[in-house]
Parts: structure tokens; C-alpha cells; sequence
């Protein structure tokens, strides 16, 4: 399973302001409940705002993105003699080498330093530009973590989004296990073997070429060599949300491990579960449930493991609502 073993929470970064730390330009803060109190049981956060470490006070003139969407400055507000964009960026990468043991990142929105889309660019008169840009620290921390799971506090508001990013940080951490266990050849086939189902449920043409990938692994191949560039695949595909339709094709090809066992009736009420799920009328959980009820009467070593039954902690019930 890809939940962390009790007592051990993965390490998320954190936008300070949305931990309530008075650390915005007006001293203030944007406290997010969803992350300190939905979210804080489950992880443990480490705060950062960038701003503030490279030397603006609170309060402070307001920053924010001006020139060229493509390779915007970071100025001030009303003072747009100093160019704020190259501390910034160092300090992002500063941060994307020193917070190595993140599983994820929230992200203040709109934010001209930490803003991860459709933060405002401003022109010579003032207005906005027509396209938006990343903010400079963001930018510059992405580019250097390209697999690490990042969001927006304000995305995360939406249910599909949030399970999708949380599923996402999950996965991070249980690499991140596998790491410190030791990256085997039979070590990374045995994680692909976990996670198959999610990957089908969030991404089919990457899971059939990863499939292909580890499938044509040969003794001198080097997992060491290997092994990244299939996370790396991995992560990307994770990225994309799962569908009602992708959802329903894993819930009928797990439920076919039980052909054998379930009698009619109980295949019927499944069925009929998971195409009440496809056609909006219950939530996920709803036929997973059943699913996993089966699964528990007649136990499949294979199913059991499997990341897609359980990607994050059941109590956190984010898929009640999708």
C-alpha cells in the first residue's frame, strides 16, 4: 500500500501565509483550514516564504510580475527601481536542493513570487498582460523538482483535484521508502506491480508504456539508471486526473479476479454499483467499498496490494466526493 506506515508522515512544504504565519505584505496571513486542519493530521508541514528570506519586511511594499509574460521581472508595486527576480530564483533553487525529503508542495495562488499559474503580468500602462505567467520562485522550485507533486492551495478546494494531489504525494513517499530500502531490479518491479492500477485508472497509454519499460529490462540493465526515469514517467502520468470512465474500467478489471468466487447476485449488485458510479449517481466509494468487502472474504495476495484500493488514508475521505 502507498499509505506511510503509522507514524510516519510525509514532510509537505507549505506557502507560510496559508499557515497562518503574519508573513504577507500587510502583516497579515491567509490561513487555509483545509490544509492546518483537514490535511495537518496527516502531514507534517514545513513553512517557507520566500519574501521574507531574501529580505523584505512585513509589512512591505507589494511585488508584483511586470514585462514580458514569457520572462517577467518581479518589481515593486509602486517602487519598480529594484529587480526582485534574481533572488527570487536563486532562492528557489536554493530551497528545491535543501527541502529534499518533501513529498509535495501547497502553493499561495496568485502569488507574484510563489503564484504556480495565472498569476498577473503588468504592463508599461498598468494593465495586465492577456497571458499569465508563474511566479519567481515557483518557477524556479519547479524546475528543479519537476516530479515532486505541486499544487494551489485554492485548487485543492476542488475534490477531484485534492485526491488526485494527495494520491500524488502518497506515491512520492513510497518511492521515497523504496529509496532508502535500496533500488533492486525486483524492488522497482514489485512498486510497478502496486501501482498498476492506479496508473491504468489515471493514465492507460502510460500504464501500457511503462509496462513496456520494465518489461524490457534485461539483468544488465541498472535499476539505478532505470528506476528514475520510470518514476519520472510515472509522476507525469499521475498528473492527470482519473475519469469516471477510467475509474469504472479498473473497478470491472478487479472485479474479474472474483468471477469465481462471487455468486450471481453479488456480481449483479457490483455491476450495477459501478454503473451507478459511472453515471454520476453515487460517489467512488460507494462500489470500492464493495469491492473491498469482497476482496477481504476472498483474498487476493495481488489485489491486496494494490495502490488503488487504498492511495491515501482511508479517514481522510476524499473519495466520498468524487
Amino acid at each position: 500500500m502507498t499509505v506511510s506506515p503509522p507514524g510516519h508522515k510525509p514532510r509537505i512544504a507549505i506557502s507560510a501565509c496559508l499557515a497562518g504565519h503574519d508573513v504577507r505584505y500587510n502583516a497579515g496571513h491567509k490561513h487555509s483550514d483545509l490544509c492546518r486542519q483537514l490535511l495537518g493530521e496527516h502531514f507534517n508541514w514545513v513553512t517557507v516564504c520566500p519574501e521574507v528570506a531574501i529580505g523584505l519586511g512585513v509589512p512591505r511594499e507589494p511585488i508584483r510580475l511586470v514585462g514580458d509574460p514569457e520572462h517577467p521581472i518581479v518589481t515593486g508595486s509602486r517602487d519598480s527601481g529594484a529587480d526582485l527576480s534574481g533572488p527570487l530564483r536563486a532562492y528557489g533553487e536554493q530551497m528545491a536542493g535543501e527541502l529534499d525529503d518533501i513529498c509535495g508542495y501547497v502553493f499561495m495562488q496568485k502569488s507574484p513570487s510563489c503564484g504556480l499559474e495565472r498569476v498577473k503580468v503588468y504592463q508599461e500602462d498598468g494593465r495586465p498582460a492577456l497571458k499569465s505567467a508563474r511566479g519567481a520562485y515557483a518557477a524556479a522550485f519547479c524546475d528543479n523538482r519537476p516530479d515532486l507533486p505541486v499544487e494551489e492551495e485554492g485548487r485543492l478546494h476542488d475534490p477531484v483535484l485534492r485526491e488526485n494531489f494527495i494520491s500524488r504525494v502518497y506515491a512520492y513517499a513510497d518511492w521515497q521508502q523504496l529509496l532508502l530500502q535500496g533500488l533492486s531490479r525486483g524492488a522497482l518491479v514489485r512498486f510497478h506491480a502496486r501501482y498498476k492500477y492506479l496508473l491504468m485508472a489515471h493514465n492507460p497509454h502510460a500504464y501500457r508504456t511503462l509496462g513496456k519499460l520494465l518489461g524490457s529490462m534485461t539483468r544488465d540493465d541498472d535499476p539505478q539508471h532505470v528506476g528514475p526515469r520510470y518514476f519520472s514517467q510515472l509522476m507525469q502520468a499521475l498528473r492527470r486526473c482519473a475519469s469516471r470512465g477510467t475509474h469504472c474500467n479498473v473497478l470491472l478489471h478487479l472485479s474479474g479476479y472474483l468471477r469465481n468466487d462471487l455468486g450471481q447476485a453479488d456480481k449483479a449488485e457490483l455491476k450495477q454499483l459501478i454503473a451507478q458510479y459511472q453515471s454520476g449517481v453515487v460517489p467512488l466509494v460507494v462500489p470500492l467499498t464493495l469491492l473491498k468487502h469482497h476482496l477481504r472474504k476472498h483474498p487476493t495476495p495481488y489485489l491486496m496490494q494494490q495502490a488503488y484500493l487504498q492511495p491515501h488514508p482511508e479517514n481522510l475521505g476524499l473519495r466520498n466526493a468524487i
